[in-house]
């Protein structure tokens, strides 16, 4: 004890010792385990034979299945248009209001996170739905249309739930961006006969881009991984690459498969988290 008292180094290693033991057994392992698995072969009843093959790897480029992934991909990107779209004059407006009312206006964006995802999820079941949903009965009962409209069990209904659920997620490093953000820049732009609009492109827009760029990763990530809305907003005819790896594992017993699938769909993202650090990088250099 005395020596460990006299030795600082030895105490931050002992302090790391947790965390990085924590990361190595309940997040390095089980993907290590995923790797190895998407190499071997799948049991006769489910599960693994120990023999490698490349052969999960190659039909995870099989047209079936990568268009699922090029898929995937579309809704992620659209969604996270649409969120940047609603999110980022939500994010200037609360950052932008009076200090008194920015913490009841965040309080009010932060309210829908106390209500289980699942549970949100369905209440837009109950919305959407072709024949009894809440919005095609209002619609039918006052005479605007004839026939339902079709608002479930398609993209529309996906891009809609997966919105709705990262829109927060967006807002918020945007927020933090913004608040940050000097006025007396805008104030120098504005003395120097900049309009409101040019001063927003040439001062506000660009400083705001690290926020934008880290709402942007935080929505497109688990849009691309989703598995829940697709699953019961998609009614099961509108699927994406998350529920064909759900499927894998759970119902075809396909885990090598499933483990290719998901390496494959990691390494895409790790891709993006990669462009993001240097594109990021590039912008605060820049500005």
């Amino acid at each position: 004890m005395e020596r460990l008292r006299r030795n600082p180094q030895l105490q931050a290693w002992l302090i790391l010792a947790i965390p990085v033991a924590f990361i190595l057994i309940f997040f390095m392992a089980p993907l290590l385990i995923v790797f190895i698995y998407s190499f071997l072969e799948r049991g006769k009843y489910g599960g693994v034979e120990w023999a490698f093959t490349l052969e999960n790897i190659r039909r995870v480029f099989d047209p079936l299945y990568f268009k699922t992934f090029l898929r995937s991909a579309y809704i992620a990107i659209v969604t996270t248009l649409i969120t940047l779209a609603l999110g980022y004059p939500l994010a200037y407006f609360i950052a932008k209001s009076p200090p008194k009312r920015r913490g009841m206006l965040m309080f009010a964006l932060m309210i829908p996170f106390w209500t289980n995802f699942l549970i949100r999820t369905y209440a837009w079941v109950m919305l959407l739905r072709t024949h009894t949903g809440l919005i095609n009965v209002t619609l039918t009962n006052w005479g605007v249309i004839d026939k339902p409209l079709p608002l479930y069990g398609n993209d529309f209904a996906i891009i809609l739930g997966l919105v709705y659920g990262w829109l927060p997620v967006m807002v918020l490093p945007i927020y933090a961006a913004l608040e940050r953000l000097d006025e007396s820049l805008l104030e120098a732009a504005r003395d120097l006969y900049a309009s409101s609009s040019k001063a927003f492109w040439r001062v506000t827009w660009p400083l705001s881009l690290p926020g934008v760029a880290a709402g942007a990763m935080l929505v497109f990530i688990p849009s691309l991984g989703a598995f829940v809305t697709p699953a019961i907003l998609g009614g099961g005819k509108s699927l994406m690459i998350g529920n064909i790896i759900s499927n894998q594992f759970l119902g075809a017993h396909d885990w090598p498969f499933g483990s290719a699938l998901s390496m494959v769909m990691m390494v895409a993202m790790l891709v993006a988290t990669l462009f993001y650090f240097k594109w990021t990088k590039k912008t605060e250099a820049t500005t």
